[in-house]
């Protein structure tokens, strides 16, 4: 994905900033010595690793730690804020990308973190206990989808990324790439960790949030990313993301 418009409007401190994406805006990939949480107070993030993809609506918290490279991308005009985690504090969540459910708690300290008053060293500090506190409680809801390493795999995703609501079975797609569909069955269970299936609806909640984010109705979102019954559509996001695509739309 090539590297599009910058942030429009960057605030930075040494604990964090605050960045507002135009639609489709991108970072080049990027690492930092400190790990970091994005949050979307508006919009939606996508933040992309070596890892995979994971998508950041506004009930979740992406935290990414020291030295992995990096980059984001904004779906919808998007305010990306960041704060930076000390080692003491990076040492209490995962050693890996991960996403989390974002609490209302969690939500306002982020935002208090990133917002326009200026807090004192002792008073940051506190905000940030409270917030990791806040995480370490909080599930992971990973709205991540992995990187395939396997060549038929990463062949087989570049079909489904290019059409999302392509409804035609493993067995049909298997030819294509080289491989049977018990092969790549089993492929996605030992590799990816999910079944087709899963990684398939992961990747179609994954488009729909991108499509809810530039402005599209639930009818819309549900046919283009392959779901011929709304309501189905309705119930797969609802439980992936855990709110409707209409809230959802409502409050980004």
């Amino acid at each position: 994905m090539p590297i599009g418009r910058h942030p429009s409007v960057v605030r930075l401190w040494p604990s964090g900033g605050v960045h507002s994406w135009p639609s489709g805006g991108t970072s080049p990939v990027h690492s930092h010595s400190r790990g970091h949480l994005v949050y979307a107070a508006r919009g939606v993030l996508s933040v992309h690793t070596g890892r995979g993809t994971s998508i950041v609506p506004a009930n979740r918290v992406a935290w990414t730690p020291a030295g992995f490279g990096h980059r984001h991308r904004a779906h919808g005009d998007t305010d990306m804020r960041i704060v930076f985690l000390p080692a003491s504090l990076a040492r209490l969540v995962p050693g890996r990308p991960a996403v989390f459910t974002a609490s209302d708690l969690a939500r306002e300290v982020l935002l208090a973190l990133t917002g326009p008053r200026e807090y004192d060293r002792a008073a940051s500090a506190r905000l940030r206990r409270v917030l990791v506190d806040e995480l370490r409680e909080a599930p992971e809801q990973p709205l991540q989808l992995p990187e395939p390493r396997d060549d038929r795999l990463r062949a087989l995703a570049r079909v489904l990324y290019e059409k999302p609501g392509d409804n035609t079975t493993l067995a049909r797609l298997g030819p294509a790439v080289g491989a049977g569909a018990r092969t790549l069955s089993r492929l996605f269970r030992d590799e990816l960790g999910m079944t087709f299936y899963e990684w398939r609806t992961q990747l179609r909640i994954h488009h729909a949030l991108v499509l809810l984010a530039d402005g599209h109705d639930t009818t819309h979102v549900a046919h283009a990313c392959g779901w011929s019954n709304p309501s189905h559509f309705i119930a797969a996001f609802t439980t992936v993301v855990g709110t409707t695509p209409g809230r959802h739309r409502a409050n980004g």
